[in-house]
């Protein structure tokens, strides 16, 4: 029966259908199923697939983007069992947006969609961002990560400006930036001084994993240090 409400649950996600993802989550869980074996080899694996399945031009973005969706009324049912047992989620907050001057927004929804399935919290500026509302924002909601993007020649400078807009604040040492976009490369990443850079939306969810890790254990050496 487990076996089972795993491969409906996995199912379900891939095509969009809400009620059969609830019911196999319901499943799992009556059955006693590991909480972190549902989140992760029920949920994320299945929405893992989807992205590959999206960068081989097999899905579309309205299918993952209701895929996320599911995702987080699923792994809703399960934290409660989740914390009952000690595991946690990723937990980590991402701030992200489409930086001044570009009004493209595709790249980043379905990053953003990426990120909520691997158990992040996000929070979504848009596009056409202002360099200080990354910088209000960055101040406000402490994120572990910001997220940069561009998708045309011209605006991909407006990444460096933020980076050197939260130095100058004083932001820096404490939040990790990732960019990307089509005309984004690793070495322009590399050159503007952001930690981290992705050419897809998977790739995106395994740096910004990398990035909060590094950040997590940098917190835990500067309170060593204090």
């Amino acid at each position: 029966m487990v076996e089972e409400a795993f491969a409906r649950l996995h199912e379900a996600l891939l095509n969009a259908d809400e009620e059969a993802a609830v019911k196999a989550t319901r499943d799992l869980l009556d059955a006693g199923a590991e909480p972190q074996a549902i989140l992760e080899r029920g949920l994320t694996e299945a929405m893992t697939e989807l992205g590959r399945r999206w960068n081989r031009g097999e899905a579309f973005l309205p299918e993952v983007v209701a895929a996320a969706e599911i995702f987080k009324t699923c792994s809703d049912l399960v934290e409660p069992a989740l914390l009952a047992r000690g595991g946690k989620k990723a937990g980590h907050l991402v701030l992200m947006g489409t930086v001044k001057g570009d009004l493209h927004d595709l790249g980043k929804n379905i990053v953003t969609a990426m990120l909520k399935t691997a158990g992040f919290e996000v929070s979504d500026l848009g596009r056409d961002v202002p360099t200080e509302r990354f910088v209000e924002e960055a101040a406000r909601l402490r994120p572990k990560i910001v997220g940069l993007s561009a998708l045309l020649t011209t605006t991909m400078l407006e990444q460096r400006t933020v980076i050197q807009a939260l130095e100058a604040v004083g932001l820096r040492p404490d939040v990790r930036v990732m960019v990307g976009g089509a005309p984004v490369t690793a070495a322009w990443a590399e050159e503007i001084g952001a930690d981290g850079y992705a050419a897809n939306a998977v790739e995106a969810v395994e740096v910004a994993l990398r990035l909060a890790g590094a950040a997590a254990q940098d917190a835990g050496g500067r309170k060593a240090d204090g």
